[in-house]
């Protein structure tokens, strides 16, 4: 009888180390399978427009083990890595073991004020909102000159003296975006008429009539005047109007 039962214990532990056995050669097998298969080889980015794709992979790309592809994919799963300036999102997939591909979610910034009271510039959406404030200069966004606004809150409208003022800087930084022709800055006079600069050109835009027409008109105006010094004359123009001035300084 006891024979027959250290036989039995001895077939149980006999099973359970093939068991055992088993697990740890498929662990071995797994381990092998991620350190071998899943290497970075390359890097798909989108929807960035502030950042450079290349700055993008290496935001994300940040430490010893990013060489590995599941590791960074399980890592923005599964970690909060922390904010990036200008970006509501990072996403991370895997088109196939050795691919990322990496979609970023940017703020949609239209305008920047310098606030000398904090040193910082504060970014504003096509809300009004302020998303991001930092001492950074991106050069595709404009500086907004010519108005006060001494201090903001973080995602909070622009506080602005006139709402009319920021309802109209608004609609025009949207239809600048639409027709992508944001300029380096824009720039408003003692009427609170908007000015805008492009390098050495100056496009004084007026009221908000015709304001879409304007800019339609500006869009094929500008690639036109590149090189020249002056001042583009919108101020008065009406959609029956065939002639543009252009005040040439070159």
């Amino acid at each position: 009888m006891m024979l027959r039962e250290q036989r039995k214990r001895k077939k149980r532990r006999k099973i359970w180390l093939i068991l055992f056995l088993s697990l740890l050669l498929m662990l071995a097998i797994g381990v092998l399978v991620v350190w071998k298969v899943f290497t970075v080889e390359k890097v798909i980015v989108e929807g960035n427009e502030l950042y450079s794709s290349e700055q993008i992979e290496n935001l994300v790309l940040n430490d010893e083990y990013s060489w590995n592809s599941l590791y960074v994919n399980l890592k923005y799963r599964l970690v909060d890595t922390g904010e990036v300036p200008f970006v509501d999102a990072v996403e991370v997939s895997l088109s196939n073991p050795h691919t990322l591909r990496i979609r970023v979610y940017e703020k949609g910034i239209l305008g920047s004020f310098y606030i000398s009271s904090i040193g910082q510039n504060a970014y504003f959406d096509k809300d009004g909102f302020v998303v991001e404030t930092s001492v950074e200069d991106i050069s595709d966004v404009p500086k907004i000159t010519g108005v006060s606004c001494d201090s903001v809150v973080l995602y909070e409208r622009l506080p602005l003296s006139d709402d009319s003022l920021l309802t109209r800087l608004l609609g025009l930084t949207r239809t600048l975006k639409k027709y992508e022709l944001l300029p380096q800055e824009i720039s408003y006079d003692d009427k609170l008429q908007p000015i805008l600069i492009y390098d050495n050109i100056r496009v004084i835009v007026g009221s908000d009539t015709y304001l879409e027409q304007k800019i339609v008109r500006l869009s094929g105006i500008l690639p036109k005047l590149s090189g020249k010094t002056g001042t583009l004359h919108l101020e008065t123009w009406t959609p029956d109007m065939r002639d543009i001035i252009f005040d040439d300084q070159s």
